[in-house]
């Protein structure tokens, strides 16, 4: 059973996707503390902060066990307490919701586990061997050189007086209108 795990580091704000298969995570709870060495971060110690099942409900730290339960929720995680009105959307005071959570407890019905770096200090991406991303950096564009192509021109027809008359006589002129007067 292979896990997503999202590490992410508190005092940096970014957050890193590996994909493992750790059996030992099977049975922890969301707040453990476990070894980074265990997901190839040897040397941290990550807390489980949360996750989701394989059908994308999350897990919520208050309900024990490892079951997907539908329990009527007022606040927190997988409840999103807004009412939309005729294109807008409003905060709603004392409104709660029936949705399905699943348990704190990892088993293996969980696809993703999230985590944070709770010790340990060094470059996450380079341990892990992921590549960082390329910022965007302003540089002049470069110009490219196009081969030339030369156009081939199509022969005009020869404008006579005559066919420039009959062009003429096709547009009939229109009458112009008179302005009214403000007293009319």
């Amino acid at each position: 059973m292979a896990f997503k795990i999202v590490v992410s580091e508190p005092k940096s704000r970014k957050a890193w996707q590996i994909e493992k298969e750790v059996p030992s995570l099977i049975g922890k709870k969301i707040g453990d503390n476990f070894e980074g060495s265990v997901i190839g971060l040897s040397g941290f110690t990550l807390q489980i902060t949360g996750g989701s099942d394989k059908d994308g409900f999350p897990m919520r730290p208050d309900l024990l066990g490892t079951a997907r339960k539908k329990a009527l929720l007022t606040k927190g995680i997988g409840f999103r307490g807004r009412k939309k009105i005729k294109k807008k959307i409003f905060k709603v005071k004392g409104m709660r919701k029936r949705k399905h959570i699943r348990g704190n407890t990892i088993s293996t019905e969980i696809i993703q586990v999230n985590c944070k770096i709770v010790e340990g200090e060094g470059d996450v991406p380079k341990i892990l061997g992921i590549k960082p991303k390329e910022e965007k950096t302003e540089e002049a564009p470069k110009e490219e050189t196009k081969p030339e192509v030369k156009e081939e021109k199509k022969p005009e027809p020869e404008k006579t007086p005559e066919k420039l008359e009959e062009k003429k006589e096709e547009k009939p002129e229109e009458p112009k209108q008179k302005e009214k007067k403000e007293g009319e």
